[in-house]
C-alpha cells in the first residue's frame, strides 16, 4: 500500500514538473506582452506593473498582423480540411474493404512518417515552380496535405478497424448505399479520431516557419510565424510588441484546442481501451 502511494506520488510529481516546464515559458510570454522594453529587461520574470494593452493595440493597428492572421487561418483551415477528407477516404478503404494490396497501400502511407518532408524541399521547390505554385497559398496547402496525410491515415485506419462490422451489415440490410453507410454510420463514430488527426496536424501547420519561408516570397501572403519575424529589427527590437504578437498568434489555436478538448480526450481514451 505504501509502495503504491509512493509510486503514485512520484508520477504526480513528474507530471507537475512537466506541466511547469511546458507552461512557464507561455506564462512569461503572456506577462511580457503587457510590459515595456525597460520593464522586460529590468524584471523579465515578474508580473507587469499594470495590464496595459498598448502593445496589443500597436500590433493590431500598426503592423500587418491582421493580414498574417488571415493567411494563417486560410492555409491551416484549407490544409486540415483537405487532410481529413483525403485521409478519411483512404483509411476507410483500407480498414473496411480489405483487398490484396491493402497492406502495401497502408505501408506506403506509413512510409511518409519515416521520411521528413524537409529533406525533399529542393525537389518540392522545383516541382511547385514548374506548376506555377510558388508564392501561392495553394502550393503551401498542397505541401501541408502531403505532410499530414500519413499520420492522419495511420490514426483513422487504426480507429476504423476497431468498429464492429455488424453496423455495416445492419445498414446494408436496411438498403443503405455504401456512401450512406460511410457518412451516416461509420464516420460519426470515428469523430474522436478525426479530431485527434485534425489537432495533430493543425498545430504544426499553424506554427510552421520553414515551408512559408521557402515557398512564400511576397509580404501579402506571409503566415503568422513568418510575418512575426519582421517585428525583430536588425539593430533594435520592440520586445513588448513582439511578445504581444506571439500571444495573439497563440490564442486562436489554443481556443480551438479548448473547444475540441473533450473530443480529443475521448478519442485518446477510446483508443487506449480498445
Amino acid at each position: 500500500m505504501k509502495g503504491e502511494w509512493l509510486k503514485n506520488g512520484a508520477i504526480q510529481a513528474l507530471l507537475l514538473l512537466n506541466g511547469f516546464v511546458m507552461l512557464y515559458p507561455l506564462f512569461v510570454m503572456v506577462i511580457s506582452a503587457f510590459k515595456s522594453n525597460a520593464e522586460i529587461f529590468t524584471s523579465p520574470f515578474a508580473l507587469p506593473a499594470g495590464f496595459d494593452l498598448t502593445n496589443a493595440a500597436r500590433v493590431w493597428n500598426e503592423t500587418s498582423f491582421v493580414l498574417y492572421l488571415g493567411n494563417s487561418v486560410i492555409v491551416t483551415t484549407a490544409s486540415v480540411a483537405a487532410i481529413l477528407v483525403c485521409a478519411t477516404m483512404a483509411a476507410y478503404a483500407i480498414a473496411r474493404y480489405p483487398f490484396r494490396l491493402s497492406g502495401a497501400v497502408f505501408l506506403f502511407f506509413l512510409s511518409g512518417l519515416m521520411v521528413p518532408l524537409k529533406l525533399a524541399v529542393i525537389p518540392l521547390f522545383i516541382q511547385l515552380d514548374g506548376l506555377g505554385l510558388i508564392d501561392t497559398r495553394a502550393g503551401l496547402v498542397l505541401v501541408y496535405v502531403a505532410m499530414g496525410l500519413p499520420s492522419a491515415v495511420f490514426i483513422l485506419t487504426g480507429f476504423l478497424r476497431t468498429l464492429p462490422g455488424e453496423l455495416e451489415e445492419a445498414a446494408r440490410i436496411e438498403g443503405a448505399s455504401e456512401l450512406r453507410i460511410m457518412l451516416s454510420v461509420m464516420l460519426p463514430l470515428a469523430r474522436p479520431a478525426m479530431v485527434i488527426a485534425a489537432i495533430q496536424n493543425a498545430v504544426p501547420i499553424w506554427n510552421d516557419f520553414f515551408f512559408p519561408l521557402v515557398f512564400i516570397t511576397s509580404d501579402r501572403l506571409k503566415t503568422l510565424p513568418q510575418g512575426l519575424s519582421v517585428f525583430m529589427g536588425e539593430y533594435n527590437t520592440d520586445w513588448g510588441v513582439l511578445f504581444a504578437g506571439l500571444t495573439l498568434a497563440a490564442l486562436p489555436i489554443m481556443l480551438v484546442y479548448i473547444a475540441l478538448s473533450r473530443q480529443f480526450i475521448a478519442g485518446l481514451t477510446q483508443g487506449a481501451i480498445k
